[in-house]
């Protein structure tokens, strides 16, 4: 970023918004907003605590579960909607609507249906992942070019084998792009479920904090969720540049 001659880092905004957020605590304008060093303090003073990593664990299992699920769902049905014309249309306006629907409201549902337990908080971080891998699942597969399957079905491949050997890999940036999306939608959805489902893991540390109004603790656990989400981001988005030679191939 350039402003006139002067050649800006960009994380120079997040240095401003620090020192503003340092002034607004330090001033006392609102209790809801206490200093960024003290919460930065409390970072490094709760993350070794027995209390914060046996909900780290909870909530850990519950999203790498529900993940999985919505990857070895999600893929398929991609594959399958990006192959066949039939199962496109007769999907497609359901993958649609749940992506842009208020996933948080259907939440209640889940809970008639499954009750107050860990399935029903994994099917929440389901909900909240799979539609985007389908859609870029769906994506991927659309882009492959039909002589790459008219070459697999001439040496004999069948289903499977071009599923495994021609759709994954000529649509793993895609793909990738669609699991990297989705994980960071399932961050938001295990901690809405822990809040509303069942209030374990980080969702009860966000209950014992705010009803305790220990404010420095609340905001040093959601810096924590947002320094993993980036941090997952940044990991799968490094790993999409590694694969986008499989984009480059397949034209």
């Amino acid at each position: 970023m350039t402003i006139g001659r002067i050649r800006v880092p960009l994380f120079a905004s997040l240095v401003i918004w620090a020192i503003v957020w340092e002034i607004t605590g330090r001033s006392g304008a609102s209790f809801v907003i206490p200093p960024l060093s003290a919460i930065f303090a409390r970072i490094v003073e709760i993350v070794p605590t027995p209390t914060f990593l046996g909900a780290l664990a909870i909530t850990a299992k519950t999203f790498v579960i529900g993940n999985a699920i919505a990857i070895l769902v999600g893929i398929p049905i991609g594959v399958a909607m990006g192959r066949s014309e039939l199962a496109d249309r007769i999907l497609l306006p359901w993958v649609n609507l749940f992506i842009s629907a208020p996933l948080s409201a259907l939440v209640p549902v889940i809970m008639v249906l499954f009750g107050l337990g860990e399935t029903t908080i994994i099917l929440t971080v389901v909900l909240f992942a799979i539609w985007i891998i389908v859609l870029d699942t769906r994506a991927g597969v659309r882009s492959i070019p039909p002589s790459l399957v008219e070459m697999a079905r001439s040496f004999g491949a069948g289903r499977l084998q071009a599923f495994g050997k021609i759709y994954i890999w000529a649509a793993l940036p895609e793909i990738l792009s669609g699991i990297r999306l989705g994980m960071i939608r399932a961050v938001k959805g295990v901690v809405i479920g822990q809040l509303l489902v069942s209030i374990v893991g980080f969702g009860r540390l966000f209950e014992l904090y705010s009803s305790r109004f220990l404010m420095e603790h609340f905001w040093a656990l959601l810096f924590v969720i947002f320094a993993f989400a980036f941090a997952l981001n940044e990991a799968l988005a490094w790993l999409e540049r590694r694969v986008e030679y499989y984009a480059a191939s397949r034209t």
